[in-house]
């Protein structure tokens, strides 16, 4: 028990030791105290106490985000959206920044330049957008070609295509995937159809051909081959035999075009008590 309460003692007499020496400087209690106007959404205060943090102390460690969390103030107030841009590109210079705040001002960036384009601003904010469309992250990336969907010049719209059927054809998030799907569809519907037509296109085709005898619900020979052996099995069929086939009634090249012609198309065989059902799958 003596033990428990010296140990407890010595514990508590480092704690008030390292409180007490670690009072905060100056400067950073200036930056607390706007961080703590920022929690209270105090923008305009909290604004003006960065401003003066910043030219006290230009120098500061603690600089680099005072840049960031001042354009973050400027943007919460909407007569200072242009002002609060170019704070926010001032922040991408710091050498110091901080790559999840870089995030933020990158995204911020698109939200402030899209809301000027939209009020009429100049072509220039458009840009901004565009060019985050080259991004190396992909959360900026994504985020530039959601938003350059939603502007109303089709023409300038229709650059974020790219990045839309990057999303679609490589994200597994499928709520992404349909996020990109309807902003594509808000572009271009025939773009959304060219990609849907692709990705039907690259699954693999199986041709399946299925035997049941009169009377069983289950298939007596059940048959799955890849598309791309059977038609090349298919096609190395001889003439001769090709016509051996025909006289019995199944022309195989008429066979084959119906398969592959007709989406979904079912060829049926009939043979006394037995059905031969041949299709082409997808899987």
């Amino acid at each position: 028990m003596r033990k428990t309460a010296l140990f407890l003692g010595i514990m508590l007499a480092a704690l008030l030791w390292v409180w007490g020496g670690a009072q905060p400087s100056p400067e950073e209690k200036i930056f607390q105290e706007a961080k703590i106007l920022l929690f209270d959404e105090k923008w305009e205060e909290a604004q003006k106490k960065l401003e003066a943090f910043l030219q006290d102390y230009p120098s500061s460690p603690l600089a680099c985000q005072a840049i960031f969390y001042r354009a973050k103030c400027l943007g919460k107030r909407r007569a200072k959206q242009i002002e609060a841009l170019t704070a926010y590109e001032d922040y991408l210079g710091c050498k110091d920044r901080n790559p999840s705040l870089v995030e933020e001002a990158e995204t911020s960036i698109i939200d402030l330049a899209y809301d000027l384009y939209s009020k009429g601003e100049k072509k220039q904010h458009r840009e901004k957008i565009e060019t985050r469309l080259q991004s190396s992250n992909r959360v900026i990336r994504y985020y530039a070609a959601f938003k350059l969907s939603l502007v109303k010049d089709k023409q300038a719209a229709s650059r974020a295509i790219p990045v839309l059927k990057e999303i679609i054809a490589q994200e597994k998030d499928l709520d992404l995937q349909d996020r990109a799907k309807i902003a594509l569809l808000r572009i271009s519907p025939d773009a959304l159809r060219e990609v849907e037509r692709g990705k039907e296109e690259r699954r693999v085709r199986i041709l399946k051909i299925r035997v049941y005898v009169e009377g069983q619900k289950e298939p007596e020979l059940s048959i799955n081959i890849p598309w791309a052996l059977a038609d090349l099995a298919l096609s190395a069929i001889p003439e001769k035999d090709r016509s051996a086939l025909r006289s019995e009634g199944y022309d195989l090249d008429k066979i084959i075009d119906e398969l592959t012609e007709t989406r979904g198309s079912i060829i049926e065989i009939r043979e006394k008590d037995r059905t031969i059902k041949i299709w082409i799958d997808r899987e």
